[in-house]
C-alpha cells in the first residue's frame, strides 16, 4: 500500500461543525507539511454549520458526500458513509485515512477503511464516559473507532490510560487537543463580532454566561429541568446576562423558547461561527454547556464551565478544577451555578487552572508522527 509514492497521501474525513473545528488546525498543517499529499473528504453529517467552519478556515474539501437529509438516523447516516467512502477510497488510494473524534462519520468512515485495508488515524482517540448509552452514541462510536485504527492520537494521558485498558498499546501518542491550536488561531482582543445578533449584545454590562445544551440524552425532560435551573438563576443574579445560541435540532428549540424566550436579560441566538464563538467565550464570565468541545475551549480561556450532564468523558477539566459536573437536575444546574457567581475564590481558582489539553501545538505533533510513519511505510 502506497509504498513507492514520494509522498504520504493522507486523506481527512468529516462530517460535522465539531469535527471541523478540531480537524481544520490539523489539515492546514497536513497542507504545509513536507513529503504529504493531503486531501479532504466532508460527509456534511451536519451541512450548513460545517460548510460555516470551512468557509472560516478557508478549506475546499476534494470530496462531498453531501448526506445530509431531512429525517436522517445513524442507520442513513451510517450507510451513506459506507457506500460513499467507498469509490473515494478506490480512486485516491491513501496511506492514512485521518478521523476524529466520537461521531457516527467517523466510525463508518474507520470501517470503510478497514473494508479497504487503509491504515486509520483517529484523532482524540481514548476518551471514554465507560457507559456504552452515554453519550449516545458517541462512546460507542469511540470504542469502535479505536478497534479500527493504527494511530491513536490521545489528547491527554488519561486518554492515553484508557486505551492501555483496552489492550491498545501500540502506536497511541499523547499529542494534546487541536481544538486549543484553533483557539490560538481565532480568539484576538480586536476582534469585531461577525454575527450582527452578538455584535448588539451590551457585553460590557453585568456579567455574561455563555449556554449551549443540545445532547441527545438531554432531549425532553432533562433540558426542560436545565432551562428551570438556569431560568431561578437569572432572576436572583440581576447582574447576569445569559446569551444562548441554539443548536437547530426544534427538539431543542421547543424547550429552550417555552422555558426562556421571555426571559428577562437571556438572549436567544442562531448558531454563530467558530471564530464568534471562540471570542464570544473569552468575553463570558463562565460557560453552562453540555458540549464535549467546550469544555475544552473555555478552560483554555481562563473560563469555569459548569458541566450540564451526568457524566463526562473529560474527567481531566473536572480533576484539574476547571469544571463542576453539575448534572442535569434543576436544583442542581441552580446550585452549582450560583456558586460560581457567589464564591468569587471558587471562581478565581477555577479560572486560573492549569488546562490539560496541551499548548496549541498538537497539529505540528500529528504531523511528524504521520512523516515518522511514512520513513517508515516507505523504507
Amino acid at each position: 500500500m502506497g509504498a513507492m509514492k514520494r509522498e504520504l497521501v493522507v486523506l481527512s474525513v468529516f462530517g460535522t461543525r465539531p469535527e471541523a473545528i478540531k480537524m481544520a488546525p490539523l489539515v492546514k498543517a497536513l497542507e504545509a507539511a513536507e513529503g504529504v499529499n493531503s486531501r479532504v473528504c466532508v460527509t456534511a453529517q451536519h451541512r450548513q454549520m460545517l460548510d460555516a467552519v470551512l468557509k472560516q478556515f478557508s478549506i475546499v474539501p476534494d470530496y462531498d458526500l453531501n448526506l445530509m437529509r431531512d429525517g436522517q438516523t445513524l442507520t442513513t447516516i451510517t450507510t451513506g458513509v459506507l457506500e460513499g467512502m467507498a469509490p473515494v477510497l478506490e480512486t485516491l488510494k491513501p496511506d492514512m485515512v485521518l478521523v476524529h473524534g466520537d461521531t457516527t462519520t467517523s466510525t463508518a468512515a474507520a470501517l470503510a477503511c478497514f473494508y479497504h485495508q487503509v491504515a486509520v488515524g483517529h484523532v482524540e482517540a481514548g476518551l471514554r464516559s465507560f457507559d456504552r448509552y452515554s453519550p449516545f452514541p458517541e462512546e460507542t462510536n469511540r470504542v469502535l473507532t479505536s478497534r479500527l485504527a493504527t494511530l491513536h492520537f490521545a489528547p491527554t494521558e488519561r486518554s492515553r490510560m484508557n486505551l492501555e485498558r483496552e489492550g491498545i498499546t501500540q502506536g497511541v501518542y499523547v499529542v494534546g487537543n487541536t481544538v486549543i491550536d484553533a483557539l490560538h488561531q481565532m480568539v484576538r482582543e480586536d476582534y469585531v463580532f461577525s454575527d450582527s445578533a452578538l455584535r448588539e449584545l451590551p457585553l460590557e454590562e453585568g456579567r455574561w454566561v455563555l449556554m449551549t445544551a443540545h445532547r441527545r440524552e438531554n432531549l425532553g425532560q432533562p433540558l426542560r429541568q436545565i432551562c428551570l435551573g438556569v431560568k431561578q438563576i437569572l432572576a436572583e443574579h440581576p447582574d447576569v446576562h445569559l446569551v444562548y445560541p441554539m443548536h437547530p435540532n426544534p427538539l431543542v428549540r421547543s424547550v429552550v423558547t417555552d422555558i426562556l424566550g421571555d426571559v428577562e436579560r437571556v438572549h436567544l441566538i442562531e448558531p454563530v461561527d467558530v471564530a464568534d464563538m471562540h471570542n464570544l467565550i473569552k468575553r463570558c464570565y463562565m460557560v453552562m454547556t453540555d458540549s464535549g468541545g467546550l469544555q475544552e475551549e473555555a478552560p483554555a480561556l481562563g473560563k469555569p464551565v459548569v458541566v450540564l450532564r451526568t457524566e463526562t468523558e473529560r474527567p481531566e477539566v473536572v480533576e484539574s478544577g476547571l469544571a463542576i459536573l453539575a448534572g442535569v437536575k434543576e436544583e442542581d444546574v441552580y446550585r452549582v451555578g450560583c456558586s460560581l457567581l457567589s464564591d468569587a475564590a471558587l471562581y478565581h481558582r477555577m479560572s486560573h487552572a492549569i488546562n490539560p489539553y496541551g499548548d496549541g501545538d498538537s497539529a505540528g505533533k500529528i504531523v511528524k508522527i504521520l512523516q515518522r510513519y511514512a520513513q517508515q511505510l516507505m523504507g
